[in-house]
Order: structure tokens, then C-alpha cells, then sequence
């Protein structure tokens, strides 16, 4: 559907129920989708491990190893599907669903999404898809670390490209502000370029800090306290899935990373020829001091938009790119 062919729905078009939804995959994430939805939505999951499957229904919730099974009941439904594995395992996901689901409105959880377009395009060309990221999660995974609060009070991006429909926009959002989160809408290559510098850099800078610290001695390590503890947390999530996660997004991250070593350099270089750390601890003490201001204030809300009509995708960016959100 194209902008001048659209018909116009308006911000309370958002129903309170979501429709029904299918989750693939119930590690932390789609598990916590799992539990928070069960509550007011038809939902039910799939995962490859029947351990993981057997834990799910004895917490009570509605679960299967059985993916062809799985989306046919999708299917048969009209179910959303939600993609909760990393992104190495997606072609396979994605021709599973195009064989048993084909006319299913397709979501994500991944938290890169150009690498997830691409993979959904190819391997189902006819999809019909609107990625999403949650900005929430653990250094912990599995069944086991799921929770249904997870999302609550969280960041959730909805893919905002400028062929996107807006009826199944809406359904995606709905998704998000049920688990508990507010939307951000974007377009997918901004959502990479700005979470390789606020999520996946760090990721790398954790790496780092723990390497060079626990290199150092045991005595490095026993006297490490709440600097050494906060600065590595995410460091301690499964390396499998980090790696997923960091080589998806390589070309942004490479952008980032390449900032960041020469940040460093420079003030390497300050610190050998004038004993000074100055540059770099007072742009970062001005850059934390604005985050910290902007995520103490309620976001505001994006207004005068009617998804549907003609420019909805670009005028949700744009608004966006000023920080602000969707509530419905």
C-alpha cells in the first residue's frame, strides 16, 4: 500500500486486545513476550529445545517443539508471528513460515533489523513484515530469566519504512504497548546506527574492560567494585549470542568502534604528552548528564500524526529523531 492509496487510521485505531500471537523461540525475550501477553492475549510459543518447552508449560504457559505445527495453528488464526532467536537461525525460520504461514503478518525481536529485512526478503518475498526491538534484556538467558516485567517502562521500536502498512503497524505497536513498553518508530538503517553506539559499543567496550582487569591479577579482580561490576555487566551474557548480535551489525558497529579507538588514541596520545584526560572525561561527563536528563523527564508524546495518511511513516521519524514516542 503506497501513501496515496492509504486509508487513514487514526492513533485510537490501537485495540486493546492485540489479536493472537505466535512466538518463535523462548529465551529471555520471547519468553518474557510469552508470560507478559498470556495475560490479555491469545498467545502461545515455539521453541527448538523440548527442554525449554517442557519448563514453559509447567510455569503454565502454552508451548511447543513442534514448528510446522506450530505455524499451521498460526495459520489458522491469523496469529502474528514474532521472531525471538538470534539471527543466525532466521533463514530457517523464515522458510519454515513461508511453507506453513505465508499470509501471516510477520514481527521481530532482534536487535539488529537491516540484517533481519534482508533475511525475511529473501527468504520470503511476499512476507508481510514489520521488524521491532525492545530496548530491555540481561546479561542472563533462557527460560529461566524470563519475566514478564521486562518490558515495562521500556523502549520498543517499530520499523517506520515508508512502504510499511499502516494496519499492520498498528497490530505490531499494539504488541509493544501490551508487554508494558512505549514504540519508537524508525527506519531500520537509523535503529542500527544508533544502537551500535548505545548497546553493541558497549557490548565491546564491556569485552575490553574485563579482559584488560581480569589480565591484571587476582588481586585486580578482588578489589574490582561497583566501576569494574557496572562497566562489565553486559560482558557476562552468552558469547554466542553476543557475537549473533555484533557481527549483524557490522557495518555500523565498525563505524562506531572506529570513533570510539580514535577517542582513545587521542587521549592516549594527551595522557603520554601532557599528562591529561581532560577532552574525553568532560564530553563524556556533558553526554551522560544528557541522557540522564532526558530519561529522567516522561517522554513526549509524537501528536497531529493519522497513521495512514499521506507522509505517516516519514512524519513518525521525524519526530522520533527529536525524542519523541508513540503511546497510542
Amino acid at each position: 500500500m503506497t501513501d496515496s492509496d492509504a486509508q487513514p487510521l487514526p492513533a485510537t485505531a490501537i485495540p486493546p486486545e492485540t489479536g493472537a500471537v505466535c512466538v518463535l523461540g523462548l529465551g529471555l525475550i520471547g519468553g518474557s513476550l510469552l508470560r507478559v501477553l498470556a495475560d490479555t492475549t491469545s498467545v502461545f510459543g515455539w521453541n527448538r529445545s523440548m527442554t525449554t518447552v517442557d519448563a514453559a508449560r509447567a510455569d503454565g504457559y502454552d508451548a511447543s517443539a513442534d514448528l510446522p505445527e506450530t505455524l499451521r495453528r498460526a495459520a489458522a488464526i491469523d496469529a502474528v508471528i514474532v521472531f525471538a532467536t538470534p539471527v543466525t537461525t532466521l533463514p530457517a525460520l523464515v522458510a519454515a513460515v513461508a511453507e506453513h504461514a505465508p499470509r501471516n503478518l510477520l514481527t521481530d525481536v532482534v536487535s539488529v533489523k537491516e540484517a533481519v529485512t534482508r533475511i525475511v526478503a529473501a527468504g520470503h518475498p511476499a512476507a508481510r513484515f514489520v521488524g521491532g526491538h525492545p530496548m530491555a534484556g540481561t546479561s542472563h538467558s533462557g527460560w529461566a530469566a524470563t519475566d514478564a516485567d521486562l518490558f515495562r517502562g521500556a523502549m520498543w521500536m517499530v520499523s517506520t519504512g515508508d512502504g510499511t502498512d499502516p494496519a499492520d503497524w498498528l497490530r505490531v505497536a499494539a504488541i509493544a504497548l501490551a508487554a508494558g513498553a512505549t514504540v519508537v518508530p524508525a527506519a531500520d538503517d537509523a535503529h542500527d546506527r544508533a544502537v551500535a553506539a548505545i548497546s553493541h559499543l558497549p557490548h565491546l567496550m564491556a569485552a575490553a574492560t574485563a579482559a584488560v582487569g581480569a589480565g591484571e591479577s587476582g588481586l585486580a579482580l578482588r578489589l574490582a567494585a561497583g566501576s569494574f561490576r557496572d562497566g562489565t555487566r553486559v560482558a557476562g551474557t552468552a558469547p554466542a549470542l553476543q557475537r549473533a548480535m555484533l557481527e549483524a551489525n557490522d557495518a555500523a558497529l565498525l563505524n562506531v568502534l572506529s570513533e570510539a579507538i580514535d577517542r582513545l588514541t587521542n587521549i592516549r596520545d594527551d595522557l603520554r604528552d601532557r599528562g591529561s584526560v581532560e577532552i574525553l572525561v568532560d564530553d563524556g561527563h556533558r553526554a551522560r548528564l544528557a541522557y540522564e536528563a532526558m530519561s529522567s523527564r516522561p517522554p513526549v508524546p509524537i501528536t497531529g500524526v493519522t497513521v495512514g495518511s499521506p507522509g505517516w511513516q516519514q512524519e513518525l521519524r521525524r519526530q522520533a529523531h527529536t525524542g519523541r514516542v508513540w503511546v497510542g
